[in-house]
């Protein structure tokens, strides 16, 4: 258990504009919330922006490093994850605003170096590869980090080419929804290919420079690293940062809350063609689920609705951050969440967008015993199993473990517990794997929240 540390009860920094009567206020709820979670030992350091219009405010909870007393502001560094996804989604809009690509345009036109796979004669466009369509895996088959707590780090431009090469798609690309940290990867990849600069360069030259945004980038500066708050591991261990090369279009960016609530904003002006397209809902991604209407999915952004409002979000985790940024799509309401521990924060940033939403606090209990199973054991859990239509676990072996993720959700690893039964570290839910009269995985419960949802495992 972390050292309790005591958090901050006032915004650190309100970056409200001049003439504003007062800086947005954090829910109160929202506030008691992140106090317990840093007091708890469940986050090293949370930073919470809210926005309202052009006025905004950020609370900092913990410390932005243990064992000093410096308290994380607007300026404090983390690694944002998969909310890149959103940023690789806006170039390509620029690109399609500017009439230098298309949505329904191949990828293969911008990378004629590259064996891109098709199905039956359908290409792969990159409006389905920022959507998740394309029908490409989650992950690359050939990523085998060195280190596998940097895994990202020595994925080369060279082994994404060769993975491409001589992979087969299963299904035709638009089919189906599968989550692609390897669709990015590529769909980042090809925008710089196209504008003949890195995807660093790329970023900088469109989103990061104009919107001033100093603290953000794709690779880690001296100035970024003074200011980075280090990452843990759901368990409170120091965690790795992560470093990216042909992938970095999935989750590369280290940003501020400061940053963060300039590019909010430039969504909820309204006014950027880019934004504007960046959002617009392309493809259905689930039913009834924890909003109450249908989710859809933009370029990047997952357009959700709860208590009748609706809004985009996107969330993100790397080996030791979570984050989750989002706004009301009347643009009256927005908010940025960055933590510098890998456990999920959605709950909290949609608590922001739409008070009264906040779920209640899982009552502690005693967290199960980690059990060790043999790698070779582990291989018979991979696959995808339907909760619903058009939500799916997708569970793979790691380098470590089980790692699984679900529709419009990132990865999260999973613990043994019992022969069968894995249990998540980052929120409180568990695994129950169900066998048919051969023994074989045909299926699997996912507990949480005292509810029971079965799936089947896909052929």
């Amino acid at each position: 258990m972390l050292p309790r540390l005591p958090s901050l009860l006032l915004p650190i920094l309100s970056l409200s504009t001049a003439g504003a009567m007062a800086a947005p206020a954090l829910d109160a709820a929202i506030r008691e919330r992140a106090e317990t979670l840093v007091r708890d030992g469940k986050h090293v350091s949370l930073v919470i922006a809210v926005i309202e219009g052009k006025d905004s405010a950020v609370y900092g909870f913990g410390r932005a490093r243990p064992g000093d007393k410096v308290v994380p502001d607007a300026d404090t560094v983390y690694e944002i994850g998969s909310v890149t996804k959103t940023m690789t989604g806006l170039l390509l809009a620029d690109a399609v605003v500017a009439g230098k690509a298309r949505l329904e345009q191949p990828v293969a036109e911008l990378l004629p170096a590259y064996a891109i796979p098709s199905f039956g004669g359908q290409n792969i466009t990159l409006g389905q590869l920022a959507t998740h369509f394309s029908g490409l895996p989650r992950l690359p088959a050939n990523l085998a980090p060195a280190q596998p707590n940097n895994p990202y780090a020595d994925y080369s431009t060279a082994l994404l080419r060769a993975f491409l090469a001589g992979h087969a798609l299963a299904r035709a690309p638009g089919a189906s929804y599968e989550y692609s940290n390897l669709g990015y990867g590529l769909l980042g990849t090809s925008l710089a290919e196209q504008s003949q600069l890195s995807y660093e360069e790329l970023l900088q030259a469109r989103i990061f420079r104009p919107l001033g945004m100093a603290s953000s980038s794709a690779l880690t500066t001296p100035a970024l690293r003074a200011r980075l708050a280090p990452g843990h591991l759901a368990d409170g261990k120091p965690a790795s940062n992560w470093d990216f090369q042909a992938i970095a279009g999935a989750g590369a960016v280290r940003s501020s809350a400061r940053d963060m609530v300039a590019y909010m904003q430039s969504y909820m002006r309204g006014t950027g063609q880019a934004q504007q397209l960046a959002v617009q809902p392309r493809q259905v991604l689930a039913g009834e689920g924890d909003g109450d209407g249908v989710r859809k999915a933009g370029l990047a952004w997952i357009l959700d609705q709860i208590k009748g409002q609706p809004f985009a979000w996107h969330n993100g985790q790397t080996g030791g951050y979570a984050s989750f940024a989002g706004y009301t799509l009347d643009g009256k309401r927005g908010v940025v969440i960055l933590s510098s521990t890998a456990r999920e924060v959605d709950g909290l940033g949609v608590g922001v967008l739409v008070p009264g939403s906040l779920p209640p606090l899982a009552k502690a209990g005693a967290a199960p015993k980690e059990i060790a199973i043999a790698p070779s054991e582990l291989a018979q859990y991979a696959g995808q199993y339907a909760l619903a239509p058009t939500f799916i676990l997708s569970v793979r072996q790691g380098p470590e473990g089980l790692l699984v993720g679900a529709t419009g959700q990132g990865e999260a690893p999973v613990y043994a517990s019992a022969k069968d039964t894995f249990f998540y570290k980052v929120v409180e839910a568990q695994l129950v794997f169900q066998r048919d009269a051969e023994g074989a995985i045909s299926g699997v419960v996912l507990h949480q929240n005292g509810q029971a949802v079965p799936g089947k495992r896909k052929p």
